[in-house]
């Protein structure tokens, strides 16, 4: 039973990861810099924040503190995307956490969907946040207007898109990508709703100037908020197996055939590598002559684990 292999093989896994004496990343790209700036400049036009996070683990450790002193002037509300790549059982937990850091409008979403029932809440919820606070120098207007905030890759196009489908009956409006920093474009402003009439800000991604813990970086990473190439794929791959081990999440055993849960990111990359015939030829030198061997292609492998888990096909996960 894999149940019984795994529980026996938990008390040999790592308790702790050990990230190699790593600083924590410094990432603040120059449209990182220049979209806080101008987010800043354009407060006074918006009615309400719309802060976008993944429901996976940037709930609390991920959030950018950069954006406290902004959200601290304007009505706000959070959003709590990719709902159905998180462990949904950790739900009332979470919103308990949110409530007493005085987060109380929250809403979980799956922006990819076709057809997101909680999307339909947001507009509604967004106009009674509204219409409980003052809204000072834009009170005779009837518009009005949104500026959608969150760190890189976290679907803030994405969730901009469902609201277009959902109360427009639009298509696609902004670009969406699997990688970091898809918006570089600052402040596009698109329609999202007629009746009222309500605009987004599209906003860049913006990581906050430092990480606070490598462990922070890292989970980041995993969730595809920091570029792959910057960490290391064979590390987040690493990170990934450790994590998985830890919360019990054992479904990479089936996927990839292996014989029972392993600690040993070499041997599961091995395994993956087999099973997708990720190979590459390489010169091996020896006593009598240079020889062509083939090897398994652990980068390829790493790529394919790090991949399987933002698509939700090794389980749903709460990383924080």
């Amino acid at each position: 039973c894999l149940c019984n292999t795994a529980l026996s093989a938990l008390a040999q896994f790592r308790t702790v990861f050990d990230f190699g004496g790593r600083e924590v990343a410094h990432w603040f790209p120059g449209h990182m810099a220049k979209g806080l700036k101008q987010m800043r400049a354009s407060l006074k036009s918006v009615d309400c924040i719309i802060e976008i996070h993944d429901a996976r683990h940037i709930p609390f450790s991920g959030r950018n503190p950069v954006f406290q002193e902004t959200l601290d002037v304007k009505p706000h509300m959070l959003i709590l995307n990719k709902m159905d790549l998180a462990d949904m059982s950790h739900k009332q937990a979470i919103m308990k956490t949110l409530g007493k850091n005085g987060m109380r409008n929250v809403l979980f979403t799956d922006c990819l969907k076709q057809r997101d029932d909680n999307i339909k809440k947001l507009v509604p919820m967004v106009m009674e946040i509204i219409q409980s606070s003052p809204r000072f120098n834009r009170d005779e207007n009837t518009n009005y207007c949104l500026m959608v905030i969150g760190v890189p890759n976290v679907g803030k196009s994405s969730l901009i898109n469902s609201l277009r489908r959902t109360n427009l009956k639009k298509g696609r409006a902004s670009r969406v990508g699997g990688e970091p920093g898809i918006t570089k474009a600052v402040l596009t402003k698109i329609q999202v709703c007629e009746r009222p009439v309500i605009h987004l800000l599209d906003t860049p991604g913006v990581l906050p100037p430092k990480i606070e813990s490598v462990e922070t970086g890292m989970k980041l990473a995993l969730c595809g908020t920091i570029l792959d190439h910057l960490v290391g794929e064979d590390v987040i791959a690493d990170y990934l197996l450790y994590s998985l081990n830890r919360l019990g999440k054992f479904s990479y055993v089936e996927k990839y055939d292996l014989q029972e849960p392993s600690d040993d990111i070499q041997h599961v990359l091995k395994r993956i590598a087999v099973k997708l015939g990720k190979t590459q030829r390489v010169k091996a030198i020896t006593g009598v002559g240079n020889i062509t061997v083939t090897i398994p292609n652990y980068t390829a492998a790493a790529y394919h684990f790090i991949r399987a888990f933002r698509k939700g096909e090794l389980g749903q996960v709460m990383l924080d």
